[in-house]
């Protein structure tokens, strides 16, 4: 940080003024940065009270406190692994796992290059036989049903059922410094043509009746990776309402997005847009708070 560019209790009530107002968390960076704020400055202050003004909004209305959740990247943006490095053999692609893009306000990280096309290849044929039509968790009872918001096929894999699925996860683990046994197994999905899953939250409604049965293997889910198995040929984009951000469906990328509380002020409504033109396959990863069994 520049000695010459201190984070300033003014910067912070501005910054929270400027929340409270309703700017999204990318148009108060680019004005700091017209300001004359450096990058490194700017993106600190920024996190740092946007932090803290979430813990003292969700207190003041009631809302559970925030929880620890997986995060890829160090204070600097940098990831905290690379697979590109000797001691792995975990590697992608050629050059390692990359960050394509990263917002802060939701929490939401793209990555180029997280698994390789033959990986993409054979999990989509792992699974191929084991599709069924989605379901998605009842949530008065606990269980499973299916709804006309996730117009989807689908198939869930044991953790580490196979090496494939295995050397995923475990790369997953390594990559958002989580452990391996919070994560539920490899969900494998195949989109046709007009298929989409409406904008939901991931996380369990503490609301409903259902969701204590639910939590009592692992906790709350804390996190989302949504890996893209093929490039469709046209539509399938995970969008975030919220947040006005896409994603492309690129084969072998994959969307990253954690929230600390089950609560819509983490601003990860999500959801996936119709397919126009051929399939969709996609693998979800779901991190949980504790050891999921």
């Amino acid at each position: 940080m520049s000695a010459a560019q201190q984070i300033t209790p003014e910067l912070r009530r501005w910054i929270v003024e400027q929340a409270s107002a309703g700017q999204a968390p990318e148009v108060v960076l680019q004005a700091m940065r017209d300001s004359g704020w450096s990058i490194e400055v700017a993106e600190q202050a920024l996190e740092d009270t946007l932090r803290g003004y979430l813990v003292e909004r969700a207190q003041a209305q009631g809302l559970p406190p925030p929880v620890k959740v997986p995060e890829p990247m160090s204070a600097d943006g940098s990831l905290l692994y690379r697979f590109d490095s000797p001691q792995t053999s975990t590697v992608a692609a050629a050059g390692g796992v990359h960050v394509l893009a990263s917002l802060l306000n939701p929490r939401v990280v793209v990555f180029g290059s997280l698994l390789s096309d033959a990986e993409c290849d054979a999990l989509i044929e792992l699974a191929t036989a084991r599709l069924a039509r989605s379901e998605t968790v009842e949530s008065h009872t606990g269980g499973s049903e299916v709804n006309d918001a996730r117009t989807s096929d689908g198939m869930f894999f044991g953790r580490a059922e196979n090496p494939l699925c295995a050397r995923i996860e475990q790369r997953i683990a390594a990559l958002l410094n989580w452990p391996m046994e919070n994560g539920e197994g490899l969900q494998v999905l195949r989109y046709r043509t007009n298929a989409e899953y409406k904008p939901h939250y991931d996380y369990f409604d503490p609301q409903q009746p259902g969701t204590p049965a639910v939590l009592e293997r692992g906790g709350q889910r804390v996190a989302s990776v949504v890996m893209y198995l093929n490039t469709p040929a046209l539509g399938g984009a995970t969008v975030f309402p919220d947040a006005q951000f896409s994603v492309l469906p690129i084969k072998g990328n994959a969307v990253f997005f954690s929230y600390d509380r089950p609560d819509p002020m983490t601003r990860t409504l999500h959801g996936g847009a119709p397919v126009l033109e051929g399939e969709k396959w996609v693998a979800t990863k779901w991190l949980r708070e504790r050891r999921f069994d």
